[in-house]
C-alpha cells in the first residue's frame, strides 16, 4: 500500500456551498453550531458550552491526518455545518477514511449536505486516492442513514459499538 504522507485539503465548491477547512477563526460559528443539541444528539460529543470547546474541536481536526471543512451558504456566507474525513488508515488492500458530517437544523431537508458530501467523496476518491470511505451511524439517526443511502453507501449489516456501519467504494470506470 502506498504511503499517502501529508495530504492537502483545499477549499472546495458546489453550486450552493463553499467548503473551507476550519480554522480557529471559525471558533464562534463552530461554537454556535455545536451548542445546539439537535446537532450533537447523535454525535460522540456533548453540546459545546463555550468557545474554548469549539476551539478544541477545530484543533482536533487540524492536528488529525484527516480534515473538516466548514460549509458556507454561497447566498449569504452563513456557516451551516461541517463535513470531512477522519480515521485515515492503510489496510492490506485499501486506503480508507471515515466520513463525518453535521448540518444546522435550519438547513435540513434542502439537499445541502448531499451536495457537500458528493463533492468531498469525489475529492476523496480522485485526489486523495481513497479506495474506500466508511461511516458509522447510530441506528436512531434516520436522516443520516437516508443520506448515506442517497450518496451510494452500503450498510454492512453489522453493529460496531452499537453503531451501524456503512462503506462506499469508488465507481468502476465505465459504469456511470
Amino acid at each position: 500500500m502506498a504511503d499517502h504522507g501529508k495530504l492537502e485539503y483545499p477549499p472546495l465548491e458546489t453550486e450552493r456551498l463553499e467548503l473551507r477547512i476550519l480554522t480557529l477563526q471559525d471558533a464562534e460559528a463552530v461554537f454556535q453550531h455545536f451548542a445546539d443539541e439537535k446537532i450533537t444528539r447523535y454525535m460522540d460529543i456533548e453540546p459545546c458550552a463555550d468557545v474554548k470547546e469549539a476551539e478544541e474541536i477545530i484543533r482536533f481536526h487540524l492536528e488529525d491526518s484527516g480534515c473538516r471543512w466548514g460549509l458556507y451558504d454561497k447566498m449569504n456566507d452563513d456557516f451551516v455545518g461541517t463535513c470531512g474525513f477522519h480515521c485515515l488508515r492503510n489496510t492490506k488492500d485499501d486506503f480508507v477514511a471515515e466520513i463525518g458530517f453535521d448540518l444546522s437544523a435550519a438547513y435540513w431537508g434542502k439537499g445541502l449536505m448531499r451536495e457537500g458530501l458528493q463533492e468531498i467523496i469525489g475529492y476523496g476518491f480522485s485526489t486523495m486516492g481513497l479506495t474506500m470511505i466508511d461511516a458509522t451511524v447510530q441506528p436512531e439517526n434516520a436522516r443520516s442513514i437516508q443520506l448515506l443511502n442517497k450518496v451510494g453507501f452500503t450498510q454492512t449489516g453489522e453493529l460496531r459499538d452499537q453503531l451501524l456501519e456503512f462503506y462506499l467504494k469508488p465507481p468502476i470506470e465505465g459504469t456511470l
